[in-house]
């Protein structure tokens, strides 16, 4: 029997050193790699046709499990070494390496040959390898297809392999865990072990263009964009869970992509050809367009609750996480721009969803004010995006919206951010999607209609000579009014029943902001480090 089923590459796994292994099943359609899931038993098929997997004991990433290899490519060249970006030295990888490549030997393996960036000038060719088909379906979904006529003559610029049943032993390997999460940017290979959680495998990606990328002028972004009808293009940027894919899954505004963005200068480009939206209480008549794209044929649900007989997906049920998830093709929105590119943005819009309940739902930013928020990342981590989070949210400050997934200090991204604004004249907004009335426990969460309605007014422009207040703890503009909107919900002191308790709230939180960009002061002009509450 032909140990090489489906479409190969001239450019074999030899090329990686994997030797010994069982069958190896080259970039399969959704449909074979459906059947092998069944037959496999590695998940259960939805009743609409969607794949259902869990990905038990994690249900998130695991970002102090994430090690960049220490060797000469990169020793000198720009990583910011430190909480986020652990090193691991040459030999530790090689182990890791060896184990990987020997407990693949005698096993089936899926290999997927794809791209990132959907910029010609900028797309680089990766190879996806896994011993499970739903993370080669979850990898087809996610990232850039090619043609079927290109496999065979495929060559990937970078590699993944991804072995969740592998665990590392901390003591040998030098890893925190049995769980690993490495890339090494002189031999162009990631290796992820110990964690069925497919997000790693996005983001591992993710995190090698934000590495790459701003050497060659480009600003990789964690945000979402959309266009509107006269080409405005708007960016929406936040951490999982505030709101990035539901905004940017406008109706009336066609969809570029839903989570990672370069910008260069001929416009903005998705990195991905697929959308990873979170599906927790989702509900068609407030995300219309996520809820019909989870109902197609080949979409994988991560830990969703389904019903063992009728095979219907319950969203509202959160028994295995909060962080329940959907990975589908781009194409699956049917208003979504299949090129992946449009022009300079004309607004962005920095999410945060803020657990204290006291930041405005939306604010107008001045250019200053943006390189501060941008650089602070406030938001609250929800439950179930990273391993070890508790059940209520955590506020957090993950610079540029994207600490987890940046190898170079925050201030390169910060720079070209400020000159990418300079050059096109962006207007930045702050939204909070987080808490009003009080902190989470006492408030709740800022009505989506309401959020959607002060979107659509900046976009439209009828907020421009909007009257504004100056918030007196952050030193934001905010709008009086905004139609379709009570003027109460644009004040958050006046949701609160104890107005003196907001202030010493928002007292506590501008407190936290200054203390944590004193890290940034010597990296940023003293405008910038200037702009932020309380100055």
């Amino acid at each position: 029997m032909d140990d090489k089923i489906g479409n190969p590459s001239t450019y074999g796994l030899e090329h990686h050193g994997l030797t010994g292994l069982n069958r190896e099943y080259w970039n399969l359609g959704e449909s074979a790699l459906v059947e092998q899931i069944i037959r496999r038993d590695e998940g259960m098929l939805g009743n609409l046709g969607a794949v259902i997997v869990n990905t038990l004991p994690y249900t998130g990433r695991s970002p102090n499990d994430k090690f960049i290899v220490q060797d000469p490519a990169v020793k000198d060249d720009g990583i910011d070494w430190g909480a986020v970006n652990h090193p691991l030295s040459p030999e530790k990888f090689d182990r890791l390496y060896w184990k990987v490549a020997a407990y693949l030997q005698s096993r089936d393996v899926f290999i997927h040959d794809l791209m990132v960036g959907a910029h010609p000038v900028y797309q680089m060719p990766i190879r996806i390898i896994t011993d499970l088909a739903w993370q080669s379906l979850f990898a087809r979904n996610l990232f850039l297809r090619l043609p079927q006529e290109k496999f065979d003559e495929a060559v990937p610029e970078f590699t993944l392999i991804s072995v969740p049943g592998l665990h590392a032993d901390p003591e040998t390997d030098g890893t925190r865990t049995g769980v690993f999460v490495t890339i090494h940017f002189g031999r162009r290979l990631a290796l992820i072990g110990g964690t069925r959680y497919a997000g790693e495998i996005k983001k591992s990606i993710f995190s090698v263009l934000n590495y790459l990328l701003p050497q060659r002028g480009i600003l990789p972004m964690h945000c979402s964009a959309n266009v509107g009808g006269a080409g405005d293009v708007a960016l929406f940027f936040g951490l999982s869970g505030t709101g990035k894919t539901t905004l940017s899954s406008d109706p009336g505004r066609p969809l570029i992509g839903d989570d990672e963005h370069g910008w260069g200068d001929d416009g903005v480009f998705n990195f991905e050809g697929g959308c990873y939206a979170k599906t927790i209480r989702l509900r068609k008549e407030l995300e219309p367009l996520i809820y019909d794209s989870t109902r197609r044929f080949g979409v994988v649900l991560e830990n969703v609750y389904v019903d063992p007989v009728t095979r219907k997906v319950d969203f509202t049920n959160a028994s295995a996480t909060e962080n329940t998830r959907a990975a589908y093709p781009i194409d699956y929105v049917p208003n979504s721009i299949l090129t992946g590119r449009a022009g300079h943005p004309a607004n962005i819009f920095l999410l945060t969803a803020d657990a204290f309940g006291v930041m405005p739902p939306l604010a107008r930013l001045t250019r200053n004010q943006a390189l501060y928020y941008f650089l602070s990342g406030y938001t609250s981590k929800l439950s179930g995006t990273e391993k070890d989070l508790s059940q209520e949210p955590q506020a957090t400050f993950s610079t540029c919206f994207g600490a987890p997934f940046l190898p170079r200090h925050p201030s390169v991204y910060a720079n070209l951010l400020g000159e990418k604004i300079d050059a096109y004249h962006v207007q930045v907004w702050l939204i909070n999607t987080g808490w009003t009335g009080g902190p989470y426990g006492v408030g709740k969460r800022i009505n989506l209609p309401d959020t959607r309605a002060m979107v659509r007014a900046a976009l439209s422009g009828q907020l421009a000579d909007m009257p504004m207040r100056l918030d007196p703890y952050f030193g934001l503009r905010v709008p009086v009014h905004c139609p379709e909107v009570e003027d109460r919900v644009l004040d958050p002191r006046q949701t609160w029943a104890e107005p003196a308790r907001y202030d010493e709230q928002a007292k506590k939180l501008a407190r936290a902001f200054q203390t944590n960009f004193t890290q940034y002061r010597h990296f940023v002009p003293m405008e910038v480090a200037g702009a932020g509450p309380g100055e």
